[in-house]
């Protein structure tokens, strides 16, 4: 199992419970949308908001519902291969970037996927059950949730990304609220020594936050606050996208290539610089902090700054012994840490295994969450990880020495 909480038997009816919640919170976030909007895919790299709504369900019926649903029988056979995602284990997949292209099943359909999985699983969570059973059940109840609150996150970044692409600059939701000033700026000191890092137990956690292992860290300092605004425009306006020394040579040939010049829902008109975000365009503000830039600018406005980004243990460890503000719910701050695995780690057997270590390659690892990060998915050992050039994502910057 890819959770390591020890969900007991009589925990059964709180999964129910939150799965009625987390179900329904999915829905909730593709309410403002139109069905154009549901079917759309702006890039590669994200989806439709239909394939989301879809996927999610994919994954209670195939991972649970396959497994102890007596009788069972696919909602739609091809949805197996439709809305597979990255499971080798399970079977064919569809292409990825071209998902966009489904206009079939419609979303409705999409709609009555999620209530007969939904109704399905509530019959399933309400039998009797042997302890044994009840508890297994449980267990993948819950990283099926964690899984879906992954997607809501990923639903509303994606779309965000559809929606920039229109000149027209639409609002997801003209209410959702803007990212608060960054503090002062200002540095905490952490003093050398061997830390811990990980998940202790007690409560979820993803198979890559394990095993808890010891660290040494040398001496470092963290910034108070994340970088503003007004720090990432003195860095375009002291050419910082045209010097080559504040970049690493992938990122350089990445700016070059893409003629890349500011973050990437930045705006410039008339009266200067404007951001595009889920409630539409609006004034960048200048305290407020940067979001939306990739790793590769991320390190250049590092090297600009005289600093560097902080280590994943750094990070943890001052979340752990002394959070300091802006550590969650507003980006996911870039660490200079690879996504690889930690000693010791294993995947699990199975298709479920897929979950995380194949990815441990190419990828660096961000650490907090963001305004788009859901309720109670959020904890100071979770590892999110992307590849260097992800900009779409809510990312910032927090600066370490």
């Amino acid at each position: 199992m890819l959770e390591r909480s020890d969900v007991p038997p009589s925990l059964i009816a709180a999964a129910a419970a939150n799965f009625a919640v987390v179900r329904a919170h999915s829905v909730a976030l593709a309410a403002p949308l139109s069905d154009e909007d549901c079917a759309a895919q702006s890039m590669p790299d994200a989806s439709p908001a239909k394939w989301h709504l879809a996927h999610t369900t994919w994954f209670f019926e195939t991972f649970i519902l396959e497994r102890f649903e007596p009788g069972f029988a696919p909602f739609h056979q091809a949805f197996r291969v439709l809305f597979n995602s990255y499971y080798n284990g399970v079977g064919e997949k569809h292409p990825r970037a071209e998902r966009g292209f489904l206009t079939r099943p419609s979303r409705q359909m999409v709609a009555d996927y999620r209530a007969d999985v939904d109704a399905r699983m509530a019959r399933l969570l309400a039998a009797d059950l042997a302890p044994a059973v009840a508890s297994e059940l449980a267990s993948l109840v819950e990283l099926g949730l964690h899984h879906e609150q992954q997607h809501q996150e990923l639903l509303l970044t994606d779309v965000l990304h559809l929606l920039s692409r229109s000149p027209l600059y639409p609002a997801y939701d003209e209410g959702f609220a803007a990212p608060v000033a960054s503090p002062a700026p200002g540095w905490r000191g952490f003093e050398a020594g061997v830390v811990e890092i990980g998940h202790k137990g007690g409560g979820f956690c993803f198979d890559n936050e394990l095993p808890r292992h010891r660290q040494f860290v040398e001496a470092y300092e963290l910034a108070t606050g994340l970088v503003t605004n007004a720090d990432y425009a003195a860095f375009i306006a002291a050419g910082g996208y045209e010097e080559p020394s504040y970049w690493l040579s992938e990122g350089w040939a990445w700016v070059q290539a893409r003629k890349i010049r500011h973050p990437l829902y930045w705006v410039e008109g008339a009266g200067g610089w404007q951001e595009f975000s889920p409630a539409g365009l609006r004034a960048l503000g200048p305290a407020r902090p940067v979001l939306h830039v990739s790793y590769f600018e991320a390190c250049a406005y590092a090297q600009f700054a005289g600093a560097r980004l902080p280590t994943e243990a750094e990070w943890e460890h001052a979340a752990t012994i002394a959070p300091l503000p802006q550590m969650f719910g507003v980006a996911w701050q870039w660490t200079s840490s690879s996504y690889a695995p930690y000693p010791g780690f294993a995947a699990a057997p199975g298709a479920l295994g897929e979950y995380n270590g194949k990815f441990m390659v190419n990828q660096y690892v961000l650490r907090g969450s963001s305004l788009a990060t859901p309720a109670g998915h959020v904890r100071a050992t979770y590892r999110n990880f992307f590849p260097t050039d992800t900009r779409w994502q809510f990312t910032g910057i927090r600066l370490a020495r």
